[in-house]
């Protein structure tokens, strides 16, 4: 049976993602961070893996984009969009008025940012690996609240006291399977890439974001993160339509690979929009 890593523990959204794409044949295993899901996946103790990627409220989860660019020699092989629906989950019998501090994981608590300061103003927050965790430690601590999901309210006794706390209808998370190899094409895909520059010059993005024009590649994100070399240094983060074996495509990355230090493909595979 293949196994599946994923952030964890059981009742994650990333566990609810991994759920949704079928288990039939998969072990679903899961770890704290990140970072040990992708070490899972490195190592061959899992064949692939499960993280989010990027949300529409609070953007992307740079653990995730740095783990890909800078960590591991490992790809995107598909992805997924989930509706995502926060619930403010307590031990049981507490009530609002006794919630003393709330604890999440920080993307989750950006998420419901205007609803805490509404209704719970004034708590601290806590930061957690992940919202089943926080969950549990809601329910072990009474007036503590856990910004999390409704399965892991039923998994580990907790009770919910209010349902969908996110700040924004449509609040949706990509999440990305993580293995080895580049899929065939479908002609219907999505290629991630990093781009990282010789030096910081006048004129570099241009100079990227020309090659693709030249094609008529459509660029469907666009993101800088710093090195973590110097300060004043970055690279690229690159969504676009297409498929690396695409004639438009590869053309692009040839030329770039002529340009750039280096151009590092994360993944093509299906888009699911």
């Amino acid at each position: 049976m293949a196994r599946r890593a994923f952030l964890g523990p059981a009742g994650t959204f990333t566990e609810e993602a991994l759920l949704s794409l079928g288990v039939d044949g998969v072990e679903p295993v899961p770890f704290a961070t990140i970072g040990e899901v992708f070490a899972a996946v490195t190592s061959g103790d899992c064949e692939s893996g499960v993280v989010p990627i990027e949300n529409s409220v609070e953007g992307s989860v740079n653990e995730t984009l740095d783990a890909l660019a800078f960590d591991h020699e490992l790809h995107v092989t598909s992805e997924l969009v989930r509706d995502i629906h926060h619930a403010l989950v307590v031990a049981p019998g507490t009530t609002l008025a006794d919630v003393t501090a709330i604890v999440s994981k920080p993307e989750a608590t950006g998420q419901c940012r205007a609803w805490v300061a509404k209704h719970l103003p004034g708590r601290p927050t806590v930061a957690a690996n992940s919202t089943a965790e926080a969950v549990q430690r809601a329910v072990a601590e009474p007036g503590v609240a856990a910004i999390g999901t409704e399965l892991a309210a039923r998994l580990y006794g907790g009770e919910v006291l209010a349902a969908a706390i996110e700040d924004f209808e449509g609040n949706q998370t990509r999440f990305v399977v993580i293995g080895r190899g580049i899929g065939e094409r479908t002609g219907h895909d999505k290629t991630s890439l990093a781009l990282f520059i010789q030096r910081n010059k006048p004129g570099a993005l241009l100079m990227i974001l020309s090659e693709f024009a030249y094609g008529q590649v459509d660029l469907t994100k666009l993101q800088s993160r710093p090195t973590k070399k110097q300060l004043g240094q970055y690279m690229f983060f690159v969504d676009l339509a297409g498929h690396v074996e695409d004639p438009a495509v590869a053309l692009a990355l040839e030329c770039l690979r002529l340009k750039l230090r280096e151009v590092k493909v994360i993944g093509s595979y299906p888009r699911v929009s």
